[in-house]
């Protein structure tokens, strides 16, 4: 866990798994693993990895310690001369970000498998596919516009450059298995999606018309095109962009006159905001973090049709609170929100009585 956010809020940080089946949240007293399904305190999982808050010698913001829940003991550690600002990993791979060094470790042996000097990169802004056959890493290529710069971790190279946005980049999001990347610069207006295979834009959406700090993007989890994207912001919003129905809308336009004599460049930026907003899913200002766990299909039942598809979105603000929505999207791009769940995540940090 890293990505710190100000101590004045209880949370500092905030993280998913690979499934989204559990999340990690860190405090200044020591951190905590939850069943995403329950909310209750759980400790199977068989791996994670901690980087301290400053506070504690032995929880210094300069070192990594790989720490085994099962057994609750450290495995391993790496200590570095400056602070972690981000990790990543998956099965295969463990990346950790400094100020203006990414480093590349076997998960295993934990043997350096290379290094990548970045720009000054001081919030360690990332992106990671976990996928092991489209695995990136995604970081910012400039300090002066939103540049971002793909790197396949696999095979260890530099896969591309993508000129995203005009203003340095502000948050960013790989789909699971590496085919797509959203970009938000730090405008906050315009959220981009480009295809990394070709690096080429395939959509844009406008968040809004004034100015917003964007706090995280999150793909749905589909393997092909991801149904969904979710962004939040400093204005306690929830943004959800329906990435499929764009596409069906574009395939139509695609046949018409306008689309044949207009490049592609261009209808993409007229493309309209397929897009509904959750207004005050926290307050202004506080940071909040937002994954979309599961997407399911609703067909009709005589024809078989795909009429709607729902998602169920999990949202931690750092002021201590958890929630749950599902989200409905119909066939004709129709939004419905509900509150499934919602609890304060340090209530049950405090209460003894609630265990895995």
């Amino acid at each position: 866990m890293a990505n710190q956010s100000s101590s004045s809020y209880p949370i500092l940080c905030a993280s998913f798994n690979q499934d989204t089946s559990c999340f990690a949240i860190g405090t200044k007293d020591g951190f905590k693993i939850f069943d995403s399904n329950t909310g209750r305190l759980c400790y199977e999982r068989a791996l994670l990895a901690i980087v301290g808050a400053g506070e504690e010698p032995s929880l210094s913001p300069r070192r990594l310690c790989l720490f085994n829940t099962t057994t609750g003991t450290a495995l391993r550690e790496l200590n570095f001369l400056t602070s972690i600002l981000a990790v990543r990993m998956n099965k295969k791979r463990l990346v950790v970000i400094l100020q203006d060094k990414t480093y590349v470790y076997d998960i295993n042996s934990l043997g350096i498998l290379d290094t990548i000097d970045t720009i000054p990169n001081l919030k360690g802004l990332c992106a990671f596919s976990p996928s092991l056959e489209g695995c990136f890493l995604a970081l910012p290529a400039s300090i002066s516009k939103g540049s971002v710069l793909l790197y396949n971790v696999m095979d260890l190279h530099l896969h591309c450059e993508i000129d995203a946005h005009r203003a340095p980049l502000a948050a960013m999001a790989l789909s699971s298995n590496g085919t797509y990347i959203a970009t938000a610069s730090e405008q906050g207006t315009i959220i981009r999606v480009h295809l990394v295979s070709e690096a080429t834009k395939s959509y844009s959406f406008r968040r809004g018309t004034y100015p917003s700090t964007i706090f995280s993007l999150s793909f749905g989890p589909s393997m092909q095109l991801p149904d969904i994207l979710v962004g939040t912001s400093s204005s306690g919003s929830v943004h959800a962009f329906s990435l499929g129905f764009s596409m069906y809308q574009r395939s139509k336009r695609s046949g018409s006159f306008l689309g044949s004599i207009i490049p592609g460049s261009v209808t993409d930026a007229l493309d309209p905001a397929h897009h509904d907003v959750l207004h005050n899913a926290a307050p202004a200002g506080v940071k909040s973090y937002a994954v979309i766990r599961k997407v399911d299909k609703v067909a009709d039942t005589s024809t078989s049709e795909i009429v709607a598809c729902r998602a169920t979105i999990s949202i931690i603000t750092y002021n201590g609170y958890f929630q749950e929505y599902n989200l409905s999207i119909n066939n004709q791009n129709e939004f419905s929100w509900s509150l499934e769940r919602e609890f304060k995540l340090l209530t049950v940090i405090s209460d003894d009585a609630i265990s895995s």
